[in-house]
């Protein structure tokens, strides 16, 4: 058994919701932009982001008018490096607009939902 101190905070985020109305398309988008497959059902899916949030993606929940900010966004170490990757996957991300704390871009994501990517401004400490 390690002796070393677990450095991270206490908590975490753990489910985030995403209603869809096509569960298996929305999956399918959210893994191609990065997040791990954990469970896969007609009406639920389940991704996991780093940290182990995970993304519930359910049918029976209302869903969003077209162009509907999403509920959360999404963070990358390389905004640049996100943008080109995105761009080459089909995903059709906006221009980055630099910012004084973040530099983002928006995504049309599954279901109606548009996401924000935001460059990181974690603390540098383990998270």
């Amino acid at each position: 058994m390690s002796d070393a101190t677990d450095e991270r905070p206490p908590v975490a985020v753990g489910h985030v919701r995403l209603p869809c109305s096509d569960v298996a398309a929305a999956a399918r988008w959210l893994e191609t932009a990065g997040l791990r497959p954990i469970v896969q059902m007609e009406a639920l899916a389940v991704l996991e982001l780093r940290g182990g949030t995970h993304v519930v993606v359910r049918s029976t929940e209302p869903t969003p008018a077209p162009s509907t900010p999403a509920p959360f966004d999404l963070m990358v170490d390389d905004i640049d490096a996100a943008h080109r990757d995105y761009a080459t996957k089909g995903l059709s991300p906006s221009e980055i607009s630099r910012g004084r704390i973040h530099d983002s871009f928006t995504l049309p994501g599954p279901g109606g939902w548009v996401f924000t990517v935001n460059s990181s401004h974690a603390s540098g400490k383990p998270v």
